[in-house]
């Protein structure tokens, strides 16, 4: 889906233009939702606990402090946050060192981005040690700039994430487009003032001010970005 529209900077009739795109990662870029629930179980197997299936919606998107402080909590595992934070993360690692898929259409939106020299960021609630490793199979060179969780202060549901890669960028939030996969980052990324493209990978997103749902990120080029900037003032 190459589109053929004005280059970046240009206005428009009906509005201002897309300054920046800023991207998650997990679950939006690489499918790897999953991979992250199925090494918090195996962890707490190993602890001796059971997950239960209920509980994936609450930690899936967060940062990796909520996520394990909650499961803590949740089972009564006898393990300080620390010591579980490295034991999530060298799971994780472990899994993606075998195997990272990309999802559907993010490989051919990165190369669109990179072809029109729109100024691309990763933001991410995961740590830095893990947005290094992914970004060995999704390419550095597709990004401008990569803000990871525990490199911000506050990190999502919080809006400073998308803050921070929109000032980095020097770019205006209300004029960048943010895709994300969860409502955590929704929030973020609204809470910013960015326009949001929601592609649901756990749980449902609704539509509303602001903010496109759609199925997968197939439905979304650079024309489809461009837009959203068109259509909300």
């Amino acid at each position: 889906m190459t589109s053929t529209v004005p280059a970046l900077g240009t206005r428009t009739a009906e509005g201002s233009a897309l300054q920046a795109v800023l991207l998650d990662m997990d679950g939006t870029l690489v499918d790897t939702e999953g991979f992250w629930w199925d090494v918090e179980a195996e962890v707490f197997a190993g602890l001796g606990y059971t997950l239960d299936d209920s509980w994936r919606h609450v930690v899936v998107g967060g940062p990796m402090t909520r996520s394990a402080g909650f499961l803590i909590e949740a089972t009564g595992a006898d393990i300080s946050l620390a010591e579980l934070t490295v034991l999530l993360n060298d799971g994780f690692e472990e899994r993606i060192g075998r195997a990272l898929p990309l999802m559907p259409g993010a490989e051919r939106l990165l190369a669109e981005l990179s072809e029109h020299e729109i100024p691309t960021a990763l933001v991410s609630a995961s740590h830095r040690r893990i947005i290094d490793r992914v970004l060995t199979s999704l390419g550095a060179h597709h990004f401008a700039l990569t803000v990871a969780g525990d490199e911000v202060p506050r990190t999502k549901p919080y809006p400073d994430p998308y803050l921070t890669a929109a000032a980095g960028l020097g770019a205006d939030p209300h004029r960048c487009a943010v895709v994300e996969d969860t409502a955590t980052g929704v929030a973020a990324a609204e809470a910013a003032g960015c326009h949001v493209v929601a592609v649901p990978s756990v749980a449902p997103i609704a539509p509303a001010l602001r903010r496109t749902v759609v199925p997968s990120l197939e439905q979304v080029d650079l024309a489809f970005l461009r837009g959203l900037m068109t259509h909300t003032r």
